[in-house]
C-alpha cells in the first residue's frame, strides 16, 4: 500500500513505489499527481516536475504535477464574458479558468500499491458552475516505466452532459545537466494550429513541422488539434530518452483532441505538454466539446510513458 505523509500546506500525500518509480499525490486536493521519480544507478531523474519551495502558494496554486482540468480546460467565455459559459437552456453560469476540479475536494473509491481511484464530492463552486447530477471520478494505474490516467464522467440524470476536460502536465525540462530547451524537441503531427484570443475566439496560426525546437518561442502557448497520430513524444534532439503521451486508444485521435504547449517562462524549469479533450473555450465554438448521454459514462484516457 502506499506510504502516506503530509505535505505542502498540511496537505495528505501518499507515494507508491512501483519498481524504479515513485509516484507522489495528493489524493485529497484535486486528486492531483505531484511527482514522478525515476531511480536509476545514475541517481534520481525527476519527470514531473515539483517545486522544492512552493513559497507559501496555496496548494491548488503551485506550478507543478497535474492538475486536474474538468469539466472545460482552458479559459471559458460567453459572448465575451471570461471564466462564464452558456448551458444549453440559455442560462450565463460561471466557469472558473481550467474549471473546479484542481480546487476540488475528492474521495477515494479505492487503492492499491499501484492503482488509486477517487471521485470529486462537489462543492459549491461546482455546483453552481456545472449544475448536473455526475460523477467525475479520475484514476491512476502506475507502471515502472509508466502511467495511465482516466478521467470519467457519469451522467445521472436525464439530459445529455457536456464536457471538454484535459491535463496540465508539467514536465521537468531539461533533465540534463548543463543542456538547455534548444537541445531538446517536440515530435507532433496536427492539421490545425492556433492561439487563444482575449474574446475567446482561437487565432488559427499556420501549423509547422512534425519536429518542433522546444526552445521555440511561438510553442509557448499554443493549441495544436486534429492530431495525425495519438503519440506525442519530446526529448533530446539525438532521439534518446524520449518521453512519450499516448492520447486516447485510437492510432487517430477523435478529431477535437488537443494538446497544448505552455510553460511560464522561456527560463522555467519546466514545459508543459498537455493532452486535452478539446481546444480551449469549446463551450462556446464547440470544437472539442463531448456530450455523455443519459446513464451513459463518457472517459479521457492517457498514458505517459518512457518507452
Amino acid at each position: 500500500m502506499a506510504d502516506s505523509q503530509t505535505g505542502p500546506n498540511g496537505i495528505p500525500v501518499e507515494t507508491f513505489t512501483v519498481g524504479s518509480s515513485s509516484f507522489k499525490m495528493a489524493p485529497q486536493a484535486g486528486f492531483r499527481l505531484m511527482r514522478w521519480d525515476l531511480h536509476t544507478v545514475r541517481g534520481e531523474r525527476p519527470i514531473l516536475y515539483w517545486p522544492d519551495d512552493p513559497q507559501g502558494r496555496p496548494f491548488p496554486n503551485i506550478r507543478g504535477g497535474n492538475p486536474i482540468l474538468f469539466p472545460f480546460a482552458g479559459r471559458s467565455y460567453d459572448r465575451g464574458l471570461e471564466n462564464h459559459w452558456r448551458a444549453t437552456t440559455g442560462d450565463r453560469l460561471p466557469m472558473p479558468r481550467h474549471g473546479f476540479a484542481r480546487d476540488g475536494v475528492f474521495a477515494v473509491d479505492s487503492r492499491s500499491d499501484d492503482h488509486i481511484l477517487g471521485h470529486l464530492e462537489p462543492g459549491e463552486t461546482a455546483r453552481s458552475a456545472y449544475p448536473f447530477d455526475y460523477t467525475f471520478s479520475v484514476e491512476y494505474r502506475f507502471q515502472e516505466l509508466a502511467f495511465v490516467v482516466t478521467l470519467s464522467l457519469q451522467n445521472h440524470g436525464p439530459d445529455p452532459v457536456p464536457w471538454s476536460a484535459g491535463h496540465h502536465f508539467y514536465f521537468n525540462l531539461p533533465w540534463h545537466p548543463d543542456a538547455r530547451r534548444r537541445d531538446y524537441q517536440l515530435n507532433m503531427e496536427a492539421r490545425k494550429c492556433a492561439c487563444h484570443g482575449p474574446d475567446g475566439k482561437l487565432v488559427m496560426q499556420k501549423c509547422r513541422d512534425s519536429c518542433h525546437d522546444l526552445s521555440d518561442t511561438a510553442l509557448l502557448d499554443r493549441i495544436h488539434w486534429q492530431l495525425r497520430h495519438n503519440r506525442v513524444s519530446f526529448g533530446p534532439k539525438g532521439g534518446e530518452e524520449d518521453l512519450h503521451l499516448i492520447i486516447g486508444e485510437d492510432p487517430v485521435p477523435q478529431r477535437g483532441y488537443s494538446v497544448v504547449t505552455w510553460s511560464e517562462s522561456e527560463d522555467a524549469p519546466y514545459y508543459c505538454v498537455e493532452p486535452w479533450m478539446g481546444p480551449p473555450n469549446a463551450a462556446e465554438h464547440g470544437k472539442g466539446l463531448h456530450w455523455v448521454g443519459a446513464g451513459e459514462t463518457g472517459t479521457f484516457r492517457v498514458e505517459v510513458s518512457l518507452f
